[in-house]
């Protein structure tokens, strides 16, 4: 037996095989990425031929994604403008928030799954009346690891770190940046009391996707939310015509 990962053959082999079960494994997730990659690519093409704008919404537990849609609904005063998929390993607590603060919203509660994907998405979209609607916002389950890989039919992806997480966070989990349109900073109103260094967490950030665009906002006292609803504005898709 060998030694080094148990298989049955001589203890002396070298590791440039692939166990029978550790290549089952790989092509099985190979497959249901290119399943869900193929599926975003559609409901992407979809949103963007009704004219709506798909924001995606990634971050740790208390990052602050729901807080931020709180705050980006109240100023955007556009009524029934607004949708929202909620993800959420149990409970609807954030669903309810939205929905009062003015936005339609389709709960998605994932239980074990510690991730939205594509499909989920599309089936939740299917039970909102999106007549009108010209944003529809898709927050994920609060995760800086699953969520990296499955893209949601969203036409930009945010990513949230807050001061009270760490700004060691880029670099811990470099996935999540990688594909990231921008990145925001929050909790501001907490740096006076945290150890965070903002310059230290941006340099992190942009080693992993240089040029990457990072704001700084405390949904609470409004900090940073005109350069937020600026560059939501300004990198929308075009609108439709007709």
């Amino acid at each position: 037996m060998c030694g080094t990962c148990g298989c049955g053959e001589s203890a002396s082999h070298g590791h440039g095989h692939a166990h029978e079960s550790e290549a089952r494994r790989i092509a099985v997730e190979e497959s249901l990425l290119a399943d869900n990659d193929r599926d975003a690519a559609r409901l992407a093409a979809s949103l963007r031929a009704r004219g709506i704008d798909a924001i995606g919404l990634v971050g740790g537990p208390g990052a602050g994604k729901t807080t931020l849609l709180e705050a980006t609904l109240g100023r955007l005063c556009e009524p029934g403008a607004d949708a929202v998929v909620e993800g959420d390993c149990a409970g609807d607590l954030d669903a309810r928030r939205i929905e009062a603060a003015g936005a339609r919203v389709a709960q998605i509660e994932t239980g074990s799954l510690c991730h939205l994907d594509a499909h989920l998405v599309g089936h939740a979209i299917e039970t909102l009346d999106l007549e009108g609607v010209r944003r529809l916002w898709i927050e994920n389950v609060g995760n800086l690891v699953c969520p990296a890989a499955f893209a949601c039919g969203e036409a930009r992806r945010v990513v949230l770190i807050s001061v009270a997480e760490g700004d060691d966070k880029p670099e811990k989990y470099p996935a999540i940046l990688a594909g990231a349109d921008l990145l925001l900073i929050t909790k501001s109103d907490l740096l006076p009391h945290v150890d965070f260094d903002v310059a230290g967490c941006t340099d992190r950030a942009r080693r992993v996707a240089p040029g990457l665009p990072v704001l700084v906002l405390s949904a609470r006292t409004g900090e940073g939310l005109g350069e937020w609803l600026a560059w939501m504005r300004e990198t929308a898709p075009p609108a439709r015509v007709g």
